[in-house]
């Protein structure tokens, strides 16, 4: 692989990058039902182009703590601002209602960034995973989670709280992070918070995100996987950035449009350095169905194996 020249000229989106626009009836009744509920999923925030395969195939990504984020990631659709610490409390009994009216069976949580409130929003992303378990302790449940300041406490309250897959974005590659991402959101806080994440539970599967397309370099995207690997991250997904609005056009413009053989080629290099599974395609996001569906399997085979482990212990009467 080559480094990927700067374009002279604007760029037009290619084939393999045009999706038709949701038309189902089921994706309209949940979208109705959300809007209803007062929910945000990052499927419809961030103007994601899998939306209606996921939503119909039994996956979704709630947004938690609002659609307002208080850091202004360049790449992100999400509005930015200050939430002045509202939150609303009922919201964990809201997205376990969602969820079963959706009838999903693996479920990812994001949320933006609270830099408002005194522990960054992780008692209320907590409180939410605890009650999708007590509801549905069979439901697997992904969080896509802020860096918290890579806060070893605030990272531990959600470990403690049983999701079966942590997950925290890089996004991009060290040198273009100051770029892409809000100043606060920084390339070796990313890591710190993996790396919190596993510390605190050795079995904890982690996962991230890199987007391609701003600019990173080959030897750049090595270095971002070694440093993954260093921190036992599990799972890796790379995807197209696409700048979701004119506005974002502007501000961090889409260097360059990779191929699905680039795509291919970086898939082959995670396997290769041991990842436990890459998704790596032009439409692919960190929430994406077939990630999903693969930890689906990884998880309920670990649970059928506990499970049989704990049927074979030998039992012994009481005195």
């Amino acid at each position: 692989m080559t480094n990927q020249p700067k374009p002279t000229t604007p760029l037009k989106r290619p084939d393999w990058l045009k999706v038709r626009a949701p038309v189902s009836k089921g994706y309209h009744e949940i979208k109705n039902m959300l809007g209803d509920l007062k929910l945000a999923t990052v499927c419809q925030e961030a103007i994601c182009p899998n939306i209606e395969e996921c939503w119909s195939g039994g996956t979704a990504t709630f947004m938690l703590m609002g659609d307002t984020c208080t850091r202004a990631c360049k790449f992100c659709a999400v509005k930015t601002g200050n939430p002045k610490g509202i939150l609303d409390h009922d919201e964990p009994q809201k997205v376990g209602y969602a969820i079963s009216q959706m009838k999903l069976d693996y479920v990812v949580l994001t949320s933006v960034d609270r830099d408002d409130l005194e522990d960054l929003g992780a008692n209320h992303f907590a409180e939410t995973i605890e009650v999708i378990k007590r509801n549905r302790p069979d439901m697997i449940v992904e969080v896509l989670t802020p860096d918290f300041n890579a806060v070893p406490e605030l990272v531990e309250r959600i470990i403690e709280a049983q999701p079966d897959v942590f997950a925290h974005n890089v996004e991009t590659v060290e040198s273009l992070t100051p770029r892409v991402r809000d100043r606060r959101s920084q390339y070796r806080k990313s890591l710190k918070t993996l790396e919190l994440a596993k510390e605190i539970k050795s079995s904890q599967y982690t996962k991230t995100s890199i987007m391609l397309g701003v600019g990173e370099k080959d030897d750049e995207i090595m270095q971002t996987l070694k440093d993954l690997r260093d921190v036992g991250c599990d799972v890796v997904t790379f995807g197209q950035y696409l700048a979701p609005t004119n506005r974002h056009k502007k501000y961090l413009p889409i260097h360059d449009y990779a191929t699905p053989e680039r795509f291919n080629y970086w898939k082959e290099v995670a396997d290769d350095m041991g990842f436990l599974y890459c998704a790596s395609g032009p439409l692919v996001r960190s929430s994406y169905r077939a990630g999903e569906f693969f930890m689906k399997g990884v998880i309920e085979k670990n649970r059928e194996k506990e499970k049989l482990l704990k049927q074979s212990r030998p039992t012994f009467p009481s005195a």
